[in-house]
């Protein structure tokens, strides 16, 4: 089995209870004075509103999640050997959750996994 490559991706999702959400928002948008934009979520079922505010080289998805209670933070990584990354990880206990957000896409191969901490990851091959 070939090592697997790893790079951090661009997307960072804060997932936030629907209580706390629209305060996030405005502490982004009119605190800060961040480009924020409402987005489409017909892709996350999870998801029942979210926001892009462009946070550096980054986007940093503002998710409101209605049955939250307390804050998550989500981060992309990329991989150009999704099998490989897979088996490496596997090793260390380090498997696939898919069943966090069901990702319905088909334009890349990607995984959910979660690092030690429980902290969620997007792990998406790119070549």
């Amino acid at each position: 089995m070939s090592k697997p490559a790893y790079t951090a991706g661009l997307n960072i999702a804060m997932k936030i209870p629907k209580a706390d959400y629209e305060a996030t928002v405005a502490f982004y948008r009119d605190t800060l004075g961040f480009d924020v934009k409402e987005d489409d979520v017909s892709y996350a079922p999870t998801v029942s509103r979210t926001h892009a505010v462009s946070f550096g080289p980054n986007t940093l998805w503002l998710d409101c999640v209605d049955n939250y209670a307390s804050p998550d933070l989500w981060l992309q990584l990329h991989t150009d050997d999704l099998d490989a990354a897979t088996g490496q990880l596997a090793d260390i206990g380090v498997h696939p959750c898919d069943e966090v957000e069901p990702f319905d896409s088909t334009e890349t191969r990607t995984h959910w996994i979660k690092n030690p901490a429980g902290i969620v990851h997007l792990l998406a091959e790119t070549h």
